[in-house]
């Protein structure tokens, strides 16, 4: 939870002075006892600021300017707790630029039905002055999130909760920058893009780096600084006996490390959080980085194998929106298919670069040669992850927008070792089965790597499709072929209409 602890959320109440300066203080008491409730329900990462209460154009613009403007500001809640003229909200909703989220809500929870009366009515018109509200914010097309309930009811507290953490991914985002070693590999189209439209719709900023100036981080890397790092990796893991200290591939676990402080220290002198690596620029390095990138995307870093630059932005969102929560989040690719009838899965893994995070048990760290990239056999931490229910997603350049493909998954215990196969692993049934959720995948133009994340929901993915106000098609469930092929069809309509009224 410290991540998001230096991020606020502001709360902006909505009315006017028609009711005289009484209500206003009553209105301002009753959005005081709100915020108070919901910081101590612990239920929310991220701190809710009150902000006051708006009653005319002025207040409302001078209120989303100042957030804006304001680091620290996520995003803001606004609530109408007495009738709003919405034509008040224009101004200042035509200027704001960051996640809003519209909280249908009202002070009191119950009707006093012994003891209302006109001015009971007169001040808690939240039921009228909220739909004002959310008139204008559609009839702007402004995304906003609507959360409807009331404030002390904890499944509201736990949507408002979702709605920070994607925010707090989408700040994260705004300022993200890519760090690629190496180019696209083997000219791969999904995994690449436009990243002048990435950087203008979502806020990545890629840069290509060639692999010799990691080299020049590398040579500077000390024996010491490699001791140090090595004990780290005695006391997190267990060592196979090969590569225990004395043993034939110790050196290679000391030369993973080397890469590791390396990249590290690249990293954050270039104010990087996130990087991909590529198989076929190595030189210089004594073996591809599967280590490094595994503790790193444990650390938060984004990572995407193969020059996968979108797949690392999207880790590193799963990895901030999920801070706090248990389940852990990876980087992962589709590897083979097993066919079982309805229980046909996919064999998720990588060359090397599986996250830790979703082990199910202690990694071990082993040595094996690698047929490809042509290198000196790379350390790696081998494991299979936990069972649970989970999503994979990945975000797709389909030339005239971004696709967001999110996938309801169900990872199963592995029971059968792959000893010929020593890399970290998933296996999962993606719903509502291999059949349709694999054609549904292909048919929206998915990678075959994605981010994956145990604690995330397909309500964080919408949440940040709004937000970014890109595509986003969901397989679950009820996904059937014919009615997901009619949605990308209108999709296709859609945003082509669209893209046709802003030229």
């Amino acid at each position: 939870m410290s991540y998001f602890k230096d991020s606020e959320v502001w709360f902006v109440t909505g009315a006017q002075l028609l009711y005289g300066g009484d209500a206003v203080v009553q209105v301002d008491g009753h959005s005081n006892e709100i915020v108070k409730g919901l910081n101590n329900s612990g239920k929310l990462p991220v701190k809710v600021v009150y902000k006051g209460t708006a009653n005319s154009t002025q207040e409302v613009s001078a209120v989303f300017r100042a957030a804006n403007n304001d680091e620290k500001c996520i995003g803001v809640i606004t609530w109408m707790h007495t009738f709003s003229p919405a034509k008040m909200w224009i101004h200042g909703l035509k200027d704001y630029k960051k996640p809003l989220l519209h909280l249908h809500t009202q002070f009191n929870k119950e009707i006093p039905f012994s003891e209302i009366d006109m001015d009971f009515m007169n001040l808690n018109q939240s039921a009228h002055g909220d739909r004002e509200f959310g008139h204008i914010v559609s009839r702007m097309r402004k995304n906003c999130k609507v959360v409807v309930g009331h404030w002390s009811d904890p499944n509201v507290q736990a949507r408002i909760a979702v709605w920070m953490r994607v925010s707090a991914a989408w700040a994260d985002s705004q300022e993200l920058r890519i760090i690629r070693f190496g180019d696209q590999m083997n000219n791969v189209a999904v995994t690449d893009g436009d990243k002048v439209e990435a950087e203008l719709t979502l806020g990545y900023h890629v840069d290509y780096f060639p692999i010799g100036d990691l080299v020049v981080y590398q040579d500077k890397v000390t024996d010491a600084d490699i001791d140090e790092l090595v004990a780290i990796y005695e006391n997190e893991y267990t060592f196979a006996d090969d590569c225990k200290k004395g043993s034939p591939y110790y050196n290679q676990v000391r030369e993973a490390a080397r890469e590791e402080i390396a990249i590290r220290q690249f990293l954050i002198d270039k104010k990087a959080k996130a990087f991909t690596t590529n198989f076929d620029a190595l030189h210089g390095l004594n073996q591809l980085p599967g280590l490094a990138s595994q503790r790193l995307m444990a650390e938060g870093y984004g990572f995407g194998a193969e020059g996968d630059w979108k797949t690392a932005a999207l880790y590193r969102a799963f990895w901030v929106m999920g801070q706090g929560l248990l389940g852990g989040c990876s980087f992962l690719e589709d590897y083979t298919y097993h066919f079982d009838g309805e229980k046909s899965a996919i064999l998720q893994a990588h060359m090397l670069e599986v996250c830790p995070l979703i082990a199910a048990k202690k990694p071990r760290i082993e040595v094996h040669p690698l047929g490809i990239g042509g290198k000196a056999d790379p350390a790696r931490l081998v494991f299979t992850s936990h069972p649970g229910d989970g999503v994979a997603a990945t975000i797709v350049d389909m030339g005239n927008r971004f696709r967001m493909i999110v996938n309801k998954v169900e990872v199963l215990s592995q029971n059968k070792p792959m000893p010929k196969l020593p890399v970290a692993s998933a296996l999962w049934i993606p719903k509502p089965n291999l059949e349709i959720g694999a054609a549904a995948w292909i048919l929206a133009g998915g990678t075959h790597h994605t981010a994956f994340s145990y604690d995330l929901t397909n309500e964080y993915l919408e949440d940040f499709a709004d937000i970014a106000g890109i595509e986003l098609v969901t397989i679950d469930e009820n996904t059937t072929i014919s009615g997901f092929k009619k949605e990308l069809q209108y999709n296709d309509v859609y945003y082509l209409l669209n893209r046709a009224l802003k030229s």
